[in-house]
């Protein structure tokens, strides 16, 4: 079952919402392709954190 804004990993908690929401987007994405979860959830928190440096802080 896909992550919604208003259900997702724990490990996302902490995350600021915008950078939650790209997470998520990215995990959904990797769980498609076949990811394990955990594996998923690492990958899209980072990916994700790099998108707001790259993206937000401008």
């Amino acid at each position: 079952m896909p992550w919604t804004t208003d259900r997702y990993p724990v490990s996302m908690k902490r995350l600021p919402p915008t950078v939650r929401e790209k997470a998520i987007e990215i995990a959904n994405a990797l769980l498609a392709e076949g990811y394990p979860e955990g594996q998923a959830i690492r990958i899209a928190i980072a990916r994700a954190k790099q998108w707001a440096q790259q993206h937000l802080s401008h």
